[in-house]
């Protein structure tokens, strides 16, 4: 869930209205547990209590402590994947069907603000697709016509208030943006008024369907609910069955103060590879900000680039930023085969099990859409898009692209065999990190800045990859399935590992504890 302690990045979202969580409750048997309490779980748990039901959300750190703090919150329907993609993999019933669900998020969003009286800067606004090169422009026209075949109201424009690209962009109307902390800290308010429990911390290692579902906590309690939908960002209850069809991503965000007459009027979105993705954000009584995200790449795959120095050096050509950088943070994604996310029942047949998962970069109105595809499919309400977000679905059309992300997935595994760095604690200065061969074992090793080694097991808990050194955020990362883990203590930073790293002490004594 929270990657903030394994990183000196922190977003520029105020937390200050966050509540507490609760203690779990000894003997409560809820309806229903929800697994997570960013915006997918506290949605859920919110839409089922207005229905009667009784509820219990388990959260591992604290509200807020995922990654719905580390969004940009682009509320948009004109989706990341875009929709000449969406429509190969999805024919063009699915691209209108995947719109429309995203369009419908965003009313759900906006009403449960006025209902529930939740300030948090909701607005509706345009966004606007833009180049990413030169030759752009028929890219842009062949978009414009699959985004209008599937329903959107999109038009071309050529001159746009705050921005520096060539050639024309594409305008997609009535967008909206948020506060994506306030919004949450107003939905857990909502969600406790109404009777819901939202409990931890308590981090859950297992979960079997059936009637009841049985939640194993790592503290070794057991809690039985009549349903458990998992909305923890990452599922990790099947080792495999979703990390095959989906891949986890970094992306990085900065935030740039900027003067009120050079700001984009929407949502800014480019056709480059990496892409880019730009809003503003102006805290109560401070100065307008421009956050700037993008450069992602694969977790425990890091490139060679400063991925916060080149998003500065790509917003100082294209907008009239000035200032130095304020705040720069990073989050997880998670990039489905065939571009939709997943949410419904689990895959594998076990009983009452649901789960939200492969935001693909959409992430706030994906976990909403997921919590009312949900709570539609417990009442046996009919829900038109049900295939499509599917997570038994297989990705048919996507299968290239699933390929190249598995055959990448495989190849990592090659670390086993490769010989590792030196074996010499001392040569670690404070702040450096390696991975060392010890016989049949890999040593993950860090030395903080006051000097201390810590030494792991450099396996991962979840599939057995070797994790990676990532310097930026002085993490250690799986390049397989996106895990990460504290430097020091070793412990879940994101899953789908439910274990931390094994101290290395458990497999043989470093050299420091040799040492009288």
């Amino acid at each position: 869930m929270g990657a903030s302690e394994g990183s000196r990045h922190v977003p520029i979202w105020p937390r200050d209205d966050l509540l507490a969580l609760e203690p779990v409750p000894t003997s409560l048997r809820p309806d229903v547990c929800v697994v997570g309490a960013g915006v997918a779980g506290l949605t859920v748990a919110y839409r089922l209590l207005r229905r009667g039901r009784s509820v219990l959300v388990l959260e591992r750190e604290g509200v807020g402590a995922g990654e719905t703090s580390r969004s940009t919150a682009h509320l948009a329907f004109a989706l990341d994947d875009r929709f000449v993609e969406l429509e190969r993999w999805h024919g063009t019933e699915g691209a209108r069907l995947a719109a429309e669900a995203h369009e419908r998020a965003i009313a759900t969003i906006e009403r449960v603000c006025e209902e529930e009286s939740i300030d948090c800067g909701f607005r509706r606004l345009s966004g606007f697709l833009v180049p990413g090169g030169v030759d752009d422009d028929d890219l842009l026209a062949r978009e414009l016509a699959a985004a209008r075949r599937a329903g959107l109201d999109a038009r071309m424009r050529r001159d746009v208030r705050g921005l520096r690209f060539d050639g024309v962009a594409i305008e997609f109307p009535n967008q909206a943006e948020l506060d994506p902390v306030a919004y949450l800290a107003g939905l857990d308010r909502a969600v406790r008024r109404r009777g819901g429990h939202v409990a931890g911390p308590a981090e859950v290692v297992s979960v079997r369907g059936g009637s009841p579902v049985t939640l194993e906590l790592a503290d070794g309690r057991h809690v039985e609910a009549g349903a458990v939908v998992m909305a923890s960002n990452v599922p990790f209850h099947a080792r495999v069955a979703m990390h095959t069809k989906q891949a986890p991503y970094r992306t990085f965000v900065i935030a740039l103060p900027i003067a009120e007459d050079a700001m984009p009027e929407g949502l800014v979105w480019d056709l480059a590879d990496p892409y880019h993705y730009v809003r503003t954000y102006a805290p109560k009584g401070g100065r307008p900000h421009l956050l700037v995200g993008g450069e992602d790449e694969k977790t425990g795959q890091p490139s060679d680039t400063d991925p916060f120095g080149a998003l500065f050096r790509w917003a100082r050509r294209h907008f009239r930023v000035e200032e130095s950088v304020t705040h720069a943070w990073s989050g997880q994604v998670l990039e489905p085969a065939d571009g939709l996310g997943y949410a419904g029942l689990a895959p594998g047949g076990e009983e009452n099990l649901y789960l939200i998962t492969g935001d693909s970069g959409n992430g706030i109105t994906h976990a909403t859409l997921g919590a009312t595809l949900i709570d539609a499919l417990l009442h046996g309400d009919a829900v038109p898009e049900r295939a499509l977000f599917s997570p038994s679905r297989k990705p048919i059309r996507g299968a290239k692209r699933w390929f190249q992300e598995n055959l990448n997935v495989a190849a990592q595994f090659r670390d086993w065999i490769a010989p590792g760095d030196h074996e010499d604690d001392d040569a670690l200065a404070p702040g450096e990190a390696s991975v060392t061969r010890h016989g049949l074992h890999r040593i993950a090793r860090h030395r903080d800045e006051a000097g201390r080694l810590h030494a792991f097991s450099a396996r991962c808990p979840h599939l057995g990859c070797v994790v990676r050194w990532n310097d930026l955020e002085k993490t250690w990362d799986c390049p397989c399935h996106g895990s990460r883990f504290d430097p020091v203590s070793g412990r879940v930073l994101n899953g789908p590992a439910t274990q931390g790293l094994t101290p290395a002490g458990a497999i043989h004594p470093s050299r420091e504890e040799r040492r009288p």
